[in-house]
């Protein structure tokens, strides 16, 4: 059974306080399809913990809703995304234009295309992982950091990079209702057609009860305010 094994242990790719909104620790597959590798994916954003509904930007709902909100307006966007593993560098694509803001209607639509009528065959990848890198951590495991800032990446292909390596920044490129950073282990480099990994992060800390407290080899649900700092 797919599900049996045991999750691989790596990094956490980021720094400071995230809420993971789509995770294995609160379902499976996680994001609702097996596809592009994402059976066990995460997505991570930044929210305001005080304000009613976690919002991960600083406008108003009524902004978003009939506006769209400008991307800077995120908390997330263009944070520093870090190498969760010791590899090599596979794959990886910038150059793929963000969105200048979230607009719910045409972020759904672009969704519904992507998930229903995407064609591996004839449509770029780029146009469902926008801006992504993918590290080769072992054999049969590579690691996926999809939908960065344009222009953000900082590594080439062939580059051996070390764990906490900074390799980009969290971005709205491609399939993205807003600025996240999707992360997904793999057993291909080929995003179309490859197997999504179990894994858990090495180390991170949970606030419960109004303190931090510790996590080793975890995987955080959708309920989770999870920090990480090294």
């Amino acid at each position: 059974m797919i599900d049996a094994r045991e999750p691989i242990i790596v990094e956490f790719p980021l720094r400071g306080e995230w809420y993971s909104p789509n995770t294995p620790g609160t379902k499976i597959p996680s994001h609702g399809t097996n596809q592009f590798g994402s059976r066990y994916a995460y997505d991570f954003i930044q929210v305001d913990w005080e304000r009613k509904g976690w919002p991960a930007y600083r406008t108003s709902l009524a902004q978003y809703l009939l506006f769209g909100v400008p991307l800077d307006d995120y908390y997330c966007w263009g944070q520093e995304v870090f190498a969760p593993c010791e590899g090599i560098i596979i794959q990886a694509e910038d150059g793929y234009k963000e969105r200048a803001r979230t607009k719910l209607l045409s972020d759904m639509s672009n969704a519904y295309k992507n998930a229903n009528y995407f064609d591996p065959k004839k449509d770029d990848i780029q146009s469902v992982a926008g801006n992504y890198i993918i590290i080769e951590c072992d054999d049969n495991v590579y690691a996926g950091l999809v939908h960065l800032q344009t222009g953000s990446i900082q590594v080439s292909v062939g580059q051996r990079v070390v764990k906490g390596e900074v390799i980009g920044r969290v971005g709205h490129s491609g399939n993205s209702f807003a600025p996240h950073l999707h992360f997904q282990l793999m057993d291909s480099s080929d995003i179309a057609k490859t197997n999504g990994l179990p894994f858990a992060f090495e180390q991170y800390e949970i606030f419960k009860n109004g303190l931090w407290e510790k996590v080793s080899n975890g995987i955080p649900t959708n309920k989770d305010r999870i920090r990480f700092q090294k």
